[in-house]
């Protein structure tokens, strides 16, 4: 059914998603004797007119036509199954291990990769290196006439005995006998019913994520497809592949715009697909303003984001600003930056993260809204949530470690522009990527292991260029300092104006006192 078109997936299902050790799984569960069960599916009938748009399981032929039925429960067992016994993952390839254990035969995969159109590993393409090894391609017990010409083939080009030849028989009528029960509800099902059906047979037993609850209701709420609003924010907004999840990140947006916490009770709402579509056009702009606001600040990437909360809560006020709004606007971008930097630098978000910032969400649009506005959110309320003393800010970590203060630490030492040491190219959205964290007092020289917490502190950071990097390797501050400044056109003052472009206290790091170098910078 899925090779002739007649079983596909609505266009709400997830995509892909299982790992290499639940295809194994699966695939053993069909080949041992006796065989275990790998649960039944859950199909909707489809009628004269589709309910849902429809696509293929990945690897599957393309459509053509409307399909029998669709696929609500059961999508990554029948790809698995599908895609390993026709061999068309793009990663990995599945075998089976050629042993005499016919009662609970293993199942392996192996790692795949193409480079200038051919397939690594090279020796896996090749049957009797792969023979050799242990491994038979899963694809040759594909049942059906094809899967047999397969077989035949692959048992040519590896030169198998008889033995292996009658094992392999065996196994493919193992295959082609497996009983996989299904439940069907009927072609009268409503669209709302079978959603339903769908997001509660997800939530209960298996992880469906918010996002995968809110395509299926939108899809039946207004027939549009989420994942296709979310691949058009990338393309038009090429910045926020550089912010992580953008697809969590919308939700959360507009559950604010939509004066919603970001719950998951709010996206369970029946409700809310439609309403999404509502407000999708303002969550865009508001994500589009948010990104240009947080490059102002020079805050490129996720590398960079002290915490999630900062994107969407700066997002979210963003798409309540007027455009062109002059002194409406000029006043906005002083709250959302308090905003952003005290969401940075105070713990009011480390619990219940989604309730607060809802809370402040509401307080914060009043403010934009009504420049007479006098309630404060809870975020400015520096007796409940104080910036942190210059000792909590020396105990800081690596900002490798996704820690929020470290991060925040990190990124507003880019707000003086972050100039590289050597070449002086002022940090920005095109060259962060290639910058790399540096220790400012390397680990050497301080004469501790690199992951000592003593030197792996956010203070001791910079991001500089890998050849910057390189270059500077294990000398102490001041011989780094005075060879770049030896080669600097404007001398010292131009290094000093580099370094205090990062925050760093120019003076203290020359003197080589770690401990004081640090107080300093704090």
């Amino acid at each position: 059914m899925i090779n002739q078109g007649q079983l596909a997936l609505p266009r709400f299902q997830r995509h892909e998603a299982w790992k290499a050790d639940q295809i194994e799984g699966v695939l053993e569960n069909i080949l041992r004797l006796p065989s275990l069960p790998i649960g039944a599916l859950l199909t909707l009938e489809v009628g004269n007119e589709e309910l849902f748009h429809s696509r293929p399981i990945a690897g599957a032929p393309p459509l053509n036509g409307r399909p029998q039925m669709h696929l609500l429960d059961g999508q990554q067992r029948m790809t698995a199954i599908w895609r390993s016994l026709n061999d068309n993952y793009d990663d990995l390839s599945v075998y089976l291990v050629n042993d005499d254990n016919d009662d609970e035969p293993q199942i392996r995969t192996k790692k795949r990769w193409y480079r200038k159109g051919v397939r690594y590993p090279v020796w896996l393409n090749d049957p009797a290196q792969g023979l050799a090894a242990g491994l038979i391609p899963v694809h040759v017990l594909c049942p059906g006439s094809s899967g047999e010409q397969r077989m035949n083939e692959w048992c040519a080009q590896a030169g198998v005995d008889h033995r292996i030849m009658m094992r392999l028989t065996k196994l493919r009528a193992r295959v082609a006998s497996y009983p996989i029960p299904f439940l069907s509800l009927p072609v009268e099902t409503s669209p709302e019913t079978a959603l339903d059906v769908f997001i509660r047979m997800n939530t209960s037993a298996s992880p469906l994520k918010d996002f995968d609850i809110v395509v299926a209701q939108l899809e039946g709420a207004v027939g549009n497809s989420l994942h296709s609003m979310i691949e058009d924010l990338r393309h038009d907004v090429p910045a926020a592949r550089e912010f992580g999840n953008m697809e969590d990140l919308a939700l959360t947006v507009a559950a604010l715009l939509l004066g919603k916490p970001p719950l998951k009770r709010t996206y369970l709402d029946k409700d809310f697909g439609r309403e999404l579509a509502r407000v999708w056009p303002s969550v865009r702009s508001g994500i589009e303003r948010g990104i240009g606001f947080l490059r102002d600040e020079a805050i490129f990437s996720e590398k960079l984001l002290p915490t999630e909360v900062a994107f969407y809560l700066v997002s979210a006020l963003w798409a309540r600003v007027p455009e062109d709004g002059h002194d409406v606007e000029g006043r906005a971008r002083t709250l959302i930056r308090k905003t952003l930097w005290r969401a940075s630098f105070t713990e009011r978000y480390a619990k219940t993260a989604a309730t607060r910032a809802y809370a402040d969400y509401m307080k914060l649009s009043a403010m934009i809204a009504n420049p007479e506005a006098t309630e404060m959110p809870e975020l400015f309320d520096e007796t409940a949530n104080p910036l942190p003393s210059p000792e909590e800010l020396a105990r800081a970590c690596w900002p490798g470690r996704r820690d929020r203060l470290s991060r925040a630490i990190l990124a507003v030492s880019l707000h003086g522009g972050g100039y590289d040491f050597a070449d002086g190219a002022k940090a920005n959205a095109d060259n962060i990527a290639r910058r790399e964290y540096h220790h400012l007092f390397p680990v050497s020289v301080l004469g501790v292991e690199r992951d000592s917490p003593y030197a792996s502190r956010a203070l001791n950071c910079a991001l500089i260029t890998w050849r910057t990097n390189r270059k500077i390797a294990a000398k102490t501050p001041r011989e780094y300092l005075l060879a770049r400044a030896a080669g600097a056109p404007l001398g010292e003052s131009e290094i000093r104006s580099r370094m205090e472009s990062h925050m760093v206290p120019y003076d203290a790091l020359i003197e080589g006192d770690y401990d004081n170098f640090i107080a300093q910078r704090a």
